[in-house]
C-alpha cells in the first residue's frame, strides 16, 4: 500500500496538497501528522496520508487470506459510513465464522485491527460482521435486556444475566439507559463479566 507525505506550512495546506495531487476528498483519506518542521524564521506541517480505498482493499485481502487458512471461502460486502468502514462476511460455514457466542468474528476484528495499527500505524472505526449476525444479535439481546428489567422493576428482585463481552455489555447498558425502575451494572472479571439489573429504590 502506498504512503504518500506532504509538506505544508499549515496541516490545512498540506492536506489541499494532497486533495489536488490525489484527486480524492479529504473524508477518503487517512491522515496522520508526522513531524513539524521548524526553521529560524518558519514553520512546516508534514502529514501521511493513505487512502481509504486502499486500506478496505488490504483488509479484504487479509481477510480472505486468514479464512481460506480456515478452509472456509468467503464474500465480502463493504459499506462505508462517515468514518466507520461496515464489512459483511458471506460464506457456506458462517457457524464457524461466528463462533460459540461471537468469539471467532470478534477475535477476526480485532487480528484486523491489530494488523492495521502495526503495519500502518493507524486506527479505524470497522465493523466486522457474518451476514447479519450482529443486526440479530442486537435485536435478541435488547429484547432479553428490556424484558429481564420488566421483570426485575416489577419483583424488586436483581438479575444477574450471562457472561457478555464488552460490546454486548455496551448493547444492554445502552437498552436499558432510561428504562424506569431499574439501573445496571456490570461485575466480575473477563471472561466472565456480567451484568446485573437491580431494582431502584423507592
Amino acid at each position: 500500500m502506498n504512503k504518500y507525505s506532504y509538506i505544508g506550512k499549515t496541516k490545512e495546506e498540506a492536506i489541499k496538497m494532497a486533495c489536488d495531487e490525489l484527486n480524492i476528498s479529504e473524508n477518503e483519506m487517512i491522515i496522520s501528522e508526522k513531524e513539524t518542521k521548524q526553521g529560524l524564521f518558519s514553520k512546516k506541517i508534514e502529514i501521511e496520508v493513505l487512502k481509504r480505498s486502499d486500506i478496505v482493499e488490504e483488509i479484504k485481502n487479509f481477510l480472505i487470506n486468514i479464512t481460506e487458512q480456515m478452509g472456509i471461502e468467503v464474500q465480502i460486502g463493504i459499506k462505508i459510513r462517515e468514518n466507520t468502514i461496515n464489512m459483511k462476511m458471506y460464506s457456506e460455514h458462517n457457524n464457524i465464522l461466528i463462533g460459540k457466542n461471537g468469539q471467532t468474528l470478534a477475535s477476526l476484528q480485532l487480528i484486523v485491527k491489530q494488523m492495521l495499527q502495526n503495519k500502518y500505524n493507524t486506527k479505524m472505526n470497522i465493523l466486522l460482521d457474518v451476514e447479519n449476525y450482529k443486526e440479530k444479535q442486537l435485536k435478541n439481546l435488547e429484547y432479553l435486556a428490556k424484558k429481564t428489567a420488566k421483570e426485575v422493576a416489577t419483583t424488586k428482585i436483581e438479575a444477574k444475566l450471562e457472561p457478555m463481552n464488552s460490546y454486548q455489555r455496551r448493547i444492554v447498558h445502552s437498552a436499558l439507559t432510561n428504562f424506569k425502575g431499574i439501573y445496571t451494572e456490570s461485575v466480575g472479571e473477563e471472561p466472565n463479566r456480567a451484568i446485573v439489573i437491580k431494582p431502584k429504590e423507592d
